[in-house]
């Protein structure tokens, strides 16, 4: 099990209203206490920080603003001491266009690096090369004078893409990917990876034919088959983990979105040659909660698919309380979904926040920072929401947070769930937490045992994890009345959330229960 850290907004340690490496020091105990194995840093590397550490300035040096290389040293050594791994980020994609290796790049079409990145001529017209899109904006091409050619990007115009089909930049990333392995962290989360390659040919991606469909961005006007998921990654990927593997016990995990996420996921952890571990959006991006999405999900990968990996909360999506759930049974609705995610086969990513059963804020637009948030306000309100800082205590300005305005704001309604009032709370959504992680670390057949569907009606979800002899049951009422359920009276009642009634059958509404068989 691993707990995602956002930097810049898990603790402030100099008051300047950003977190930073030594405030996630600092707090490491609560993490630790949770039981999980790892933390996952989000990026704190030097960048620009148009898209908050997405665009990568330089691979190999901190930004000030989280601190130093010492900083850094501190945190794994602490991290280790207290029994937590240490994965980290890494952003192979694209830079940032403020990276010296783009900077030498866009000086001239004969240099060292002049195609360390995706440059292509005009149409004769004087438009893009082709109908790409971006991710965030409009157009995949920005044009740049000095050239006279147009580059790529897959998100935002300052993050130009790398030309990772050329050997010597594959090298440059290998040799960063050694330079923190030397550091000693223990894994990499491969961000955006399947963008890392582009069809070279440059062919239009074709039209996405939906009627009555409403799409907030251009981006979903496409199939995006030749801006990404290419093959010739698979070889890379290969070179990369070969490299990881090298460090002894080291993990990998690759973030694919996209159409093709789930053919992909499997692809690029096929296998012993290749990445441990992937995750996608499928619950990520899913607006409702229902047992199909779940069954259809899990079935998507089978026993000789290798492991996959969950997320129901990031970064990047709305807060799962708030996306499938509803204020009027919060509490209920975080134990429901930390049951169900954590009863998954595969490894469970916990996101920060998510342990105190946090909803998604509501930022106004005049302090969004967000760039997807500000281009796409009101229809989409983006990521800023699922990124305001985590609350420590009530008893402190800005929940203990800071010591100055957060560079997010901090809603009330989440100073009320602050870390030291649950700790408080025997029957807390943080007592909960660590309750089921417990669970999951002492039975097998919850940790790494095969994934059986119950045939249940609506709204009903269930489902068996079984290992050799042992078999975990485990059930849960995604309703606002009770139903009956003939299932919950059979076996030793592990773990219970909202009415569960053994005797007579029945699960009360937005309940949960782990039965030992």
């Amino acid at each position: 099990m691993i707990y995602q850290i956002y930097p810049r907004s898990f603790q402030d340690s100099n008051g300047d209203g950003i977190g930073d490496l030594n405030g996630i020091t600092g707090r490491l105990g609560h993490v630790a206490s949770l039981g999980v194995d790892a933390i996952w840093l989000s990026p704190f590397f030097a960048s620009p920080m148009k898209d908050f550490g997405y665009d990568v300035s330089d691979y190999r040096a901190i930004d000030p603003i989280f601190g130093t290389m010492a900083d850094f040293d501190r945190l794994v050594e602490r991290a280790h001491a207290l029994g937590l791994k240490v994965v980290i980020d890494q952003v192979y994609a694209h830079t940032s266009d403020a990276h010296a290796w783009f900077q030498q790049s866009r000086m001239s079409r004969k240099n060292a690096k002049s195609d360390w990145y995706v440059w292509a001529d005009p149409k004769p017209d004087g438009t893009p090369p082709n109908n790409w899109l971006s991710v965030f904006y409009g157009p995949c091409w920005t044009w740049d004078g000095r050239r006279g050619q147009y580059y790529l990007h897959n998100f935002l115009p300052s993050q130009p893409n790398l030309n990772v089909h050329n050997r010597k930049v594959q090298r440059a990333l290998f040799d960063t990917a050694r330079f923190w392995l030397a550091r000693g962290v223990d894994g990499f989360r491969l961000d955006a990876i399947n963008f890392a390659m582009h069809d070279p040919s440059l062919a239009d991606n074709p039209p996405v034919k939906m009627r009555g469909v409403v799409r907030n961005r251009p981006f979903d006007f496409q199939h995006h088959l030749h801006n990404q998921s290419q093959p010739q990654l698979v070889p890379f990927i290969e070179a990369l983990s070969k490299i990881v593997r090298g460090y002894g016990e080291r993990f990998t995990v690759a973030e694919v979105g996209g159409e093709q996420a789930a053919e992909e996921m499997r692809l690029f952890t096929a296998g012993g040659r290749r990445f441990n571990t992937s995750y996608g959006f499928d619950f990520l991006a899913a607006g409702k909660l229902t047992p199909a999405l779940v069954l259809d999900t899990v079935a998507s990968w089978s026993d000789g698919d290798g492991w996959p990996s969950w997320a129901f909360s990031n970064h990047d999506a709305p807060r799962v309380v708030s996306r499938w759930g509803d204020a009027g049974a919060q509490d209920g609705w975080a134990r429901l979904f930390l049951a169900l995610l954590m009863g998954l086969r595969g490894n469970v990513f916990l996101y920060q926040g998510e342990e105190l059963g946090l909803s998604q804020a509501s930022i106004p637009f005049e302090r969004l920072r967000d760039p997807e948030a500000i281009a796409n306000w009101p229809t989409n309100q983006g990521r800023d929401g699922a990124r305001t800082p985590i609350p420590w205590t009530k008893d402190m300005p800005f929940g203990g947070f800071s010591k100055c305005e957060p560079w997010l704001p901090m809603p009330v309604e989440h100073i009320k769930r602050a870390v030291a009032v649950q700790e408080k709370d025997r029957a807390s959504v943080l007592a909960c937490t660590r309750r089921l992680i417990g669970l999951r670390k002492s039975h097998p057949a919850i940790r790494s045992g095969r994934f059986v569907e119950l045939d249940l009606p609506q709204p009903l979800l269930g489902f068996e994890r079984v290992d050799g002899d042992q078999r975990i049951r485990c059930l849960f009422n995604l309703g606002h009345g009770a139903k009956r359920c003939r299932l919950v009276k059979e076996g030793q009642l592990l773990f219970a959330s909202g009415m569960i009634d053994q005797a007579g059958g029945t699960l009360g509404p937005v309940s949960a229960c782990w039965l030992k068989i």
